[in-house]
C-alpha cells in the first residue's frame, strides 16, 4: 500500500466517527461543586441523528481522574443515586443530565472545584463518537423545578 493510499484509509476509518458525532448537540451545560472533593455536571444532551447514541463513558482530566456516569432510583420510597454504565440518548430525542436524575459525577476532584472554574469535559458516546464540552462550576445556578442537590455526597459515592 502506498502512502497516498493508507492516508486515505486512515481518514476513512476516523471521518465516520466524527460526522456521527456531529449529530450530538449538548446545551445549557455546567457543573457544581458539591464538596471539597466531589462534583458533578449537568446539561441537555440531543440525538439529531437517525441511530441511537449511548453515552458510555466521560472525562474531565484537568479535574479528575474519576469521571462516573450517575442516575437516581427510588427504593421503596427512598431516593438514592447509582452509578450506571451508560445513558442512552434515543434518535431525534433531547435527554437532561439534571439534578436529580442522570448526571455526570466528578469524584475525588484533584482540587476543590470553585465558582467560575472553567474545564472541559469529553462525552465518550462509543460508535457516535466523543463530544468535548465547556463546563463553568455555577453553583448558584438553580434549575426549575427543584433544587435536588448533591451537597451531602463524600468521595467515596
Amino acid at each position: 500500500m502506498n502512502r497516498t493510499s493508507f492516508i486515505a484509509a486512515a481518514l476513512a476509518a476516523i471521518l465516520p466517527a466524527a460526522v456521527l458525532a456531529q449529530d450530538i448537540t449538548v446545551t445549557d451545560a455546567y457543573a457544581r461543586s458539591t464538596n471539597p472533593s466531589v462534583g458533578a455536571a449537568f446539561m441537555s444532551i440531543t440525538n439529531n441523528g437517525s441511530a441511537d447514541c449511548v453515552l458510555g463513558a466521560a472525562s474531565a482530566p484537568q479535574v479528575t481522574d474519576r469521571a462516573e456516569l450517575h442516575t437516581h432510583v427510588e427504593e421503596n420510597g427512598v431516593m438514592s443515586m447509582v452509578q450506571v454504565d451508560s445513558i442512552t440518548i434515543p434518535a431525534g430525542t433531547t435527554h437532561a443530565l439534571e439534578r436529580g436524575g442522570d448526571h455526570v459525577m466528578f469524584m475525588a476532584t484533584k482540587a476543590p472545584m470553585a465558582q467560575g472554574d472553567e474545564f472541559e469535559l469529553t462525552l465518550d458516546f462509543g460508535a457516535c463518537g466523543t463530544v468535548p464540552v465547556a463546563l463553568r462550576v455555577d453553583n448558584d445556578f438553580a434549575p426549575a423545578g427543584g433544587n435536588d442537590d448533591h451537597s451531602g455526597h463524600g468521595a467515596a459515592h
